[in-house]
């Protein structure tokens, strides 16, 4: 919801050290995948109940992923990349919720109903976003992507928010997930919609804000 607004001040305070890291040799592969290691560790943390590692390598891994965009536009995108970021973002997402089911099996219900969510949220997200690149469809409203972002109530930051929440509460989880996945919910029914209205008629070549 707030990603869009925030892009540009993100991207303002990253772009100088993403020109010094491309400078230096570094791909935008390589920050993605180190933070994806950061992100995993999270999640091994997470399970082992170690709230504040595991809220130190989330950060870390949030700082990875805001980077690797920013030398990507240094050096250039590539498909690749944009393939990378998106599918371990969400497995990071998924996993760190899957380490509460571990650490408390009494919250596994709250997880399956969570992933159960993110499945709706993701489908609908990467569904649109291949249309959009068939009919030519393109926004920049949260910077220069590799694929159409189409937003919602959920997005980036409010999960964030929502993983340090109850990483340092864990025994919000369970509310909290049952909470967000109806927000996940309305997220999709609103991107479900936006799509029927945007795809139903012919396809041409246009812009859109994604919202």
């Amino acid at each position: 919801m707030f990603d869009a607004a925030l892009r540009p001040l993100v991207n303002r305070i990253l772009d100088p050290v993403g020109r010094l890291l491309a400078g230096a040799g570094v791909t935008a592969n390589l920050v993605t995948i180190i933070g994806f290691a950061f992100g995993a560790g999270a999640a091994v943390a997470v399970a082992f109940e170690a709230g504040m590692v595991a809220l130190t390598l989330l950060a870390v891994n949030r700082l990875c992923d805001g980077l690797d965009g920013a030398v990507a536009r240094a050096r250039g995108p590539t498909d690749l990349g944009g393939f990378l970021d998106i599918t371990l973002d969400f497995v990071i997402y998924s996993g760190l919720v899957f380490a509460f089911a571990i650490a408390n099996p009494d919250n596994a219900i709250a997880v399956a109903f969570l992933t159960f969510s993110f499945v709706g949220t993701g489908t609908s997200f990467l569904a649109f976003a291949i249309i959009a690149q068939k009919r030519g469809i393109s926004t920049d409203i949260r910077g220069k992507k590799s694929f159409f972002y189409l937003g919602g109530l959920t997005e980036g930051l409010e999960t964030i928010i929502f993983l340090c929440t109850v990483i340092v509460i864990p025994s919000s989880f369970a509310p909290l997930a049952w909470f967000f996945g109806v927000l996940c919910w309305i997220t999709t029914a609103t991107r479900i919609s936006y799509a029927v209205r945007r795809l139903s008629g012919p396809a041409d070549n246009e812009t859109g804000d994604g919202k």
